[in-house]
């Protein structure tokens, strides 16, 4: 553990455990470290998570340690999962990944690959009852770009949980990939992952993200407009959607999202556009797409 970050970042030649000494510090969150070791009994090297000494946080990363002896039982190379809190120096995140290609996006040939390996990955997650409940670019790590198509694994499962131990109104995930019913204290289960998993195949797509809110009330509101009003009968069994919404139970919509102005009001929080690009829900259901778009989409998810 660590009390300061300052501790770590200048730290360069302390020794982590027995053998392992710290040669640079490459980042951290909001749980703690990571930093470059190299192995002095083998001379490897190697990244390594460390967590910050706070109480709450310690008992994080006991859950983790937790989460990551469950996921032992499988394969981790079949399963596209990276195992441990000490780990191999992997080569960028698919969030860098995307950044060295101007943000361009990927082509289906390329997106469809590293999606069919993140679902995957999901999948077996499943199979033991885990939640990764942070699922993003940034946690996605790409093993060989060099090769074509390339290999990705999940990582950092500082937040999984067993699904049976998910809590409504319990914050997981990052802002701007969390479902609604996270924001909002609805009761979730193991969904929450291929919510994220569908932000991440857009942002992939068009090389910038979907809901880039800077509050949940952005990514809520972008929400609303792109997909349209959450179900009452969601909204009834939120734990804060009265934060967010309007009752009002004259109407046949019950719950009104409030507008930026009422929300300012009551918050001092001054919601702003921050979106690369924008998709308008429509009640119609007519066909705009051509033929040749449906196969491509086709050729993407089957």
């Amino acid at each position: 553990v660590v009390k300061r970050k300052e501790s770590i970042k200048n730290c360069r030649g302390t020794i982590l455990g027995d053998h392992h000494v710290v040669e640079a510090f490459l980042g951290e969150g909001g749980f703690g470290v990571v930093t470059r070791c190299r192995n002095t009994k083998n001379n490897q090297t190697v990244a390594i998570k460390v967590n910050k000494s706070d109480p709450e946080i310690l008992q994080q990363a006991k859950q983790e340690i937790f989460i990551l002896e469950q996921l032992r039982r499988l394969d981790p190379d079949r399963c596209n999962i990276r195992i441990c809190l000490n780990f191999e120096l992997l080569d960028q995140s698919l969030w860098d990944y995307i950044g060295g290609w101007n943000n361009q996006g990927l082509s289906i040939r390329e997106l469809r690959p590293i999606l069919h390996q993140i679902a995957n990955a999901l999948f077996h997650l499943g199979s033991v009852g885990i939640v990764h409940a942070d699922l993003k670019p940034a946690n996605i790590m790409v093993v060989t770009r060099h090769e074509s198509p390339i290999k990705v694994k999940l990582i950092d499962f500082g937040l999984a949980c067993p699904a049976s131990a998910l809590i409504p109104g319990y914050r997981v995930g990052t802002v701007g990939y969390c479902a609604p019913e996270v924001m909002l204290g609805i009761p979730y289960d193991e969904a929450i992952d291929m919510w994220a998993l569908g932000l991440v195949a857009v942002e992939l797509a068009t090389g910038v993200p979907l809901y880039p809110g800077r509050d949940d009330y952005d990514v809520l509101k972008f929400i609303i407009e792109t997909q349209g009003q959450l179900p009452d009968h969601l909204l009834e069994s939120g734990l804060y959607t009265h934060y967010y919404f309007i009752e009002d139970n004259y109407y046949e919509q019950r719950w009104t999202f409030k507008t930026k102005e009422q929300f300012q009001y009551e918050t001092d929080y001054q919601s702003k556009e921050t979106r690369y690009i924008k998709l308008k829900y429509t009640h119609t259901h007519t066909h705009t797409h051509t033929h040749t778009q449906y196969v491509t989409f086709q050729h993407l998810v089957l």
